[in-house]
């Protein structure tokens, strides 16, 4: 009989000291070290943690944005940094997963930012990185899309883990190509709050958005699902607000983000976080998984692969291509047509001539 594997997934339904990375990836390396006393094999943070998110785009004019932009740009990260390279030692003191959101910088340009999940393995390796496919809205006025070369799930001894960021779990497409993979664990990464109307308006329920999603890619995939959202702290608000009543307004009504687990039914296995910092935890047993697949196998028998395809490109993007190879080429051939220079020799008045 196969074994499946069991073990204890941890959410931090955490808030970063905004722009303040390392203060963020001290405070992230504590959370680590508490999960993993508690028996977690998986950690999984929230959208940004690293170390904020850009909430001011929907509270502020695109033109009003500029200070907010270069203290998120100039606190961005590299996967190769050693911010990063931080949390893999905190990854592989511990012996846990660990799944983390960063704003994502390249030494390409300044200005280019990605909302980036990535995910370390108990060893400490970067098990994958996948760079948001397309920022949400106002979100677009920070972020940078992404492309597929981050659509992956990797096989682990805990199960087969696979993560999208935020928005993205609406995507039935990305969902999908993750479960065909033979996803069990999903990792969903939300922001803190996301305003969407002017204070006293109907607004968008941040919190029932990510129950409907989560409940719904659980279930659809038969597999558990572990939510990590952000938290918007007092002093972030205070931060970003700037002393104007109405954007203070803005950010304290809308509605608050959830941490929390899901079943292979749907349902939470887990506590609620919202209103408080914390970690919530549930026990994950990959057996579970297998029998509601009896029911509808969305990857297997449940399908109709001849009517219906799906293409995914896993093609990183890259700002420009060279192609050494064929100018190396080129120039020897160039040369070769100019045949060898020609000689020189030295006239009676001392100069140079060609022979």
């Amino acid at each position: 009989m196969k074994e499946y594997p069991k073990f204890k997934a941890a959410a931090c339904h955490a808030a970063p000291i905004y722009f303040d990375t390392p203060a963020t990836i001290d405070k992230a390396c504590d959370l680590i070290a508490e999960a993993a006393r508690n028996g977690a094999s998986l950690i999984a943070f929230p959208e940004a943690f690293v170390s904020a998110f850009p909430i001011w785009c929907g509270v502020w004019a695109p033109v009003e944005t500029h200070e907010f932009f270069f203290k998120l740009a100039s606190s961005a990260i590299t996967i190769n940094g050693p911010e990063v390279a931080q949390l893999r030692e905190a990854a592989r003191r511990h012996g846990v997963f660990v799944s983390m959101g960063i704003n994502e910088g390249t030494p390409v340009s300044m200005g280019c930012v990605w909302d980036t999940n990535i995910l370390i393995g108990d060893d400490g390796s970067i098990l994958n990185r996948h760079r948001k496919l397309i920022a949400t809205h106002w979100e677009k006025l920070a972020w940078a899309s992404g492309d597929g070369s981050g659509l992956r799930v990797v096989d682990t001894r805990i199960g087969r883990i696979g993560a999208l960021v935020c928005g993205e779990n609406t995507n039935a497409l990305a969902r999908f190509s993750l479960m065909a993979q033979g996803e069990n664990v999903h990792i969903s990464a939300y922001s803190p709050r996301w305003p969407t109307h002017p204070s006293g308006e109907v607004a968008y329920d941040l919190e029932a958005s990510i129950r409907l999603r989560a409940g719904a890619a659980a279930f659809e995939g038969k597999m558990f699902n572990i939510v990590a959202s952000g938290f918007l702290p007092p002093e972030a608000i205070d931060m970003i607000s700037r002393n104007d009543p109405r954007v203070r307004r803005l950010m304290e009504e809308a509605s608050k983000s959830v941490s929390m687990i899901m079943g292979p039914d749907g349902m939470p296995i887990s506590d609620t976080l919202q209103d408080e910092e914390g970690i919530v935890y549930a026990d994950i047993d990959l057996a579970k998984c297998v029998v509601p697949k009896q029911f509808q196998d969305v990857v297997g028998y449940y399908n109709r692969f001849d009517v219906f395809e799906l293409k995914v490109n896993r093609r990183a993007l890259t700002p420009v291509e060279f192609n050494d190879a064929a100018a190396e080429a080129e120039r020897a051939q160039f040369a070769a047509e100019l045949g060898p220079l020609p000689a020189l020799s030295r006239a009676p008045d001392g100069s140079d001539r060609l022979q």
